[in-house]
């Protein structure tokens, strides 16, 4: 099966709200190795002028995830999962993710290219707080691989 190109373009619906923990901002920082202590210690992100600690750069693949699942679980997009290789992330910061935050991911399928035999879907998921104001967009290539 092979991915429709008709699915570039296509806007699922918002996630579930996902409370931003303390513990699993800390828990993060540790499994990518963030030494910087406002990852880690509510006195020094407050020191720093933040709410509580702040999550590490990546820490918004976390939310991502969710909408991620949206557009695998679609069976009109011809994603076979076990032909999914994560080509690329990037993200795209208003601010940044503290501990305390309430955030809802919106996923935009931006691209479906071939590329020699293999197709590469970019999805953006657009990440915004409780009261809607942008917070990040996380950026997915998915390489899904061609029939061999």
């Amino acid at each position: 099966m092979t991915v429709n190109p008709d699915i570039q373009g296509k806007k699922f619906p918002p996630t579930a709200p996902y409370l931003v923990g303390r513990e699993k901002v800390r828990e993060f920082a540790r499994a990518v190795f963030a030494t910087n202590p406002v990852n880690l210690d509510p006195e020094a992100a407050r020191a720093a002028g933040h709410a509580d600690v702040v999550a590490p750069p990546t820490f918004p693949v976390v939310v991502q995830e969710a909408t991620l699942a949206q557009l695998l679980a679609d069976e009109t997009a011809g994603i076979d999962f076990s032909r999914v290789v994560h080509g690329e992330q990037r993200f795209s910061y208003t601010r940044p993710i503290v501990a305390g935050d309430e955030l809802t991911a919106t996923l935009t399928v931006t691209s479906v290219k071939s590329l020699g035999g293999n197709s590469m879907v970019t999805a953006s998921s657009d990440i915004v707080d409780a009261g809607g104001a942008h917070v990040v967009t996380a950026i997915s290539t998915l390489v899904v691989r061609g029939d061999a």
